[in-house]
């Protein structure tokens, strides 16, 4: 008893930070300064739109290699031609996962941009805060 006791204390105790953190990244959305890294789409599963540390599944389709994180995405990506595609946050035009830049974010999301560019402008202006956002306009 003792032990759920301080357990719940703790728990109790740490969400001021908690709230704090998410107070603060709220913030850092709202200003602008959502910061992309650059990353090879070696690293990026193509259907769930998020980077990983580790290379992802490789899906030729097409004469095209996509990435996936496991055999659920690769049976998607050779299936599904919508998923394929992304628009770009900064130009809304519809780029190929395979000939886009792509930037991650601390929460390891992905953006697909048509150049360069338009990624640095992205990291300037933080034109939308979901990366999927533009993708689901897309399926409807």
């Amino acid at each position: 008893m003792k032990k759920l006791i301080i357990t719940l204390f703790l728990i109790f105790m740490s969400l001021p930070a908690m709230a704090q953190d998410a107070h603060e990244h709220v913030h850092a959305h709202e200003s602008g300064q959502v910061q992309l890294k650059q990353i090879e789409g070696q690293y990026v599963c193509m259907v769930n739109n998020k980077s990983y540390d580790s290379p992802q599944i490789a899906v030729d389709v097409e004469g095209k290699t996509y990435y996936g994180c496991c055999s659920m995405c690769e049976a998607r990506l050779k299936k599904d031609p919508a998923i394929r595609v992304a628009v770009d946050p900064v130009s809304g035009k519809t780029v190929d996962k395979t000939e886009a830049v792509i930037g991650s974010d601390a929460e390891n999301s992905v953006y697909y941009f048509e150049s360069v560019e338009n990624l640095k402008a992205f990291k300037r202006n933080d034109h939308m805060s979901d990366p999927l956002e533009h993708m689901e306009h897309m399926q409807h």
